[in-house]
């Protein structure tokens, strides 16, 4: 096999590869020779049959095999042999003639194919010890552990029937349908919904107006969604509403002792006290390690300047661009009311894209020199929670998994990268800070945009639902 390289730009590689005629044939016989003890053929006894006549029958759809094998394994062997990894699956090219490919099969022309890919880039990691890192850690205050108790108290609060007028604070049962220019809208009606007067729970101005009513009272209430409500076509619009009342109900008292904690599961109100702090605690605990994670990964990319795979670039660029015009579309959007334009917004995305593939070959180079590895058990928890994700849809999940190439790697990649940072936290230097949780939960336009994913996908009921964001990590 004889192999030459027809390209080499940047990180662009074509390689030609002819393997001989004489090569081709001498494989083909050998499998001959292989399948002659088990084949059996009309007029010939069995491990008998002359290799010629073999060649004649089965010659060409072996040769097939051979090409077929050749194209699947060589690449492999030769990217070994060259000491390069592809970013992508090699492409492979080889003639369309049928006259030429009939040549070949009959074992009268050379086998000859191109493969086309592009190298990881070369790169040395700089000395991790150089980097500096502040981590912002906060004592939770106390009043705000008593204030998410008081919240698990209020929804575990009874409510004893009331035959007077609702006021606020009180429950109201209630069936509602929702009118925009006197049709009923999606998202806009429900029957038997239960609703805390003042929870603010519902569009603004819809609650106040049930203060009043009693059971059996019907009314026509009218309300305007927020000019920047998520479901773009209910957004600024004035809705009625009717309204029924089916049943109010007042507030029992709200107290924070060791019965609330027993009705779930708990032996006590200080035991509810600790189970709220570590679980407050923990939710702080993301906020930190993500701009821990942030201040890394910015020093990470000013530290490691070289040019990454295009096509990995590509496929992250896209990744994003599908996202960003999902988002729009969800939102009844366009660039120019994100005062921007397509243009602008794609150089701006593709710089993302570009920062990402490169942050993620870094941090691969680092878990590998680390001896970083991923076991099946933490797959199997990471499957689980995917799985969780989609009530209802298990077994097409897991099957999913199964048959989706690269779809396992999607699980490893992340759990890859947080093993990475954990093992970069015990080399780089690292200083804890006390911060106010105003300061910890500071939106810091500068850190975030650079790893920030557009918005989550946004419904449109009558409810207010909160509009969600989740912070990008790297390739």
């Amino acid at each position: 096999m004889q192999v030459t390289e027809t390209l080499a730009e940047g990180l662009k590689r074509e390689l030609k590869i002819v393997v001989p005629a004489a090569d081709m044939a001498s494989q083909m016989n050998e499998k001959l020779a292989e399948a002659k003890s088990k084949m059996q053929i009309k007029g010939f006894r069995p491990g008998k049959v002359p290799i010629s006549h073999l060649k004649k029958v089965y010659g060409k759809s072996i040769m097939a095999q051979l090409v077929n094998e050749m194209i699947q394994e060589k690449p492999t062997a030769i990217l070994s042999e060259r000491g390069e990894r592809a970013a992508t699956q090699p492409e492979i090219s080889m003639t369309e003639d049928e006259k030429e490919a009939d040549q070949i099969l009959s074992g009268a022309a050379d086998f000859e194919f191109t493969m086309a890919y592009e190298v990881i880039p070369a790169f040395d990691v700089a000395d991790m010890t150089g980097i500096k890192v502040v981590r912002e850690v906060i004592d939770v205050p106390a009043d705000e552990v008593e204030e998410q108790v008081l919240r698990v108290a209020e929804n575990s609060r009874t409510y004893e029937p009331k035959d007077g007028k609702a006021a606020d604070g009180d429950k109201v049962t209630i069936d509602y349908l929702g009118k925009l220019e006197g049709e009923p809208f999606e998202g806009g009606a429900d029957q038997d919904a239960e609703l805390v007067i003042g929870s603010n729970r519902f569009i603004p101005g819809f609650e106040e107006q049930l203060i009043g009513l009693k059971a059996g009272d019907e009314k026509e209430i009218s309300v305007t969604f927020p000019a920047d409500y998520q479901a773009a076509h209910l957004a600024g619009k004035e809705a009625k509403f009717d309204i029924t009342v089916k049943a109010v109900a007042a507030p029992g008292a709200l107290e924070v002792n060791d019965d609330l904690a027993k009705t779930l599961g708990l032996e006590s109100a200080d035991k509810l006290r600790d189970i709220v702090r570590s679980q407050i605690e923990s939710q702080y605990g993301q906020v930190t390690r993500q701009k821990l994670k942030r201040q890394i990964l910015d020093q990470l990319d000013e530290a490691h300047k070289f040019d990454s795979p295009s096509k990995l670039v590509d496929a992250e660029f896209e990744s994003i661009w599908r996202q960003i015009n999902q988002e729009l579309t969800d939102n009844g959007k366009t660039f120019e009311d994100e005062d921007t334009t397509e243009e602008a917004a794609r150089e701006e995305y593709r710089k993302l894209a570009e920062r990402r593939v490169r942050l993620g070959l870094v941090l691969s180079k680092i878990g590998e020199e680390a001896g970083i590895q991923v076991s099946d058990e933490e797959l199997q928890r990471s499957l689980f929670e995917q799985v969780r994700k989609f009530p209802g849809q298990e077994q097409e999940i897991y099957e999913y998994f199964q048959k989706t190439p690269g779809a396992v790697a999607s699980l490893r990649a992340p759990i890859f990268e947080e093993k990475t940072i954990d093992h970069m936290l015990t080399v780089i230097d690292v200083t804890d800070k006390s911060v106010t949780k105003e300061e910890l939960m500071a939106d810091d336009e500068a850190e975030a945009g650079a790893e920030e994913k557009p918005a989550a996908k946004k419904k449109a009921p009558a409810k207010k639902k909160a509009a969600k964001k989740d912070d990008a990590a790297s390739e």
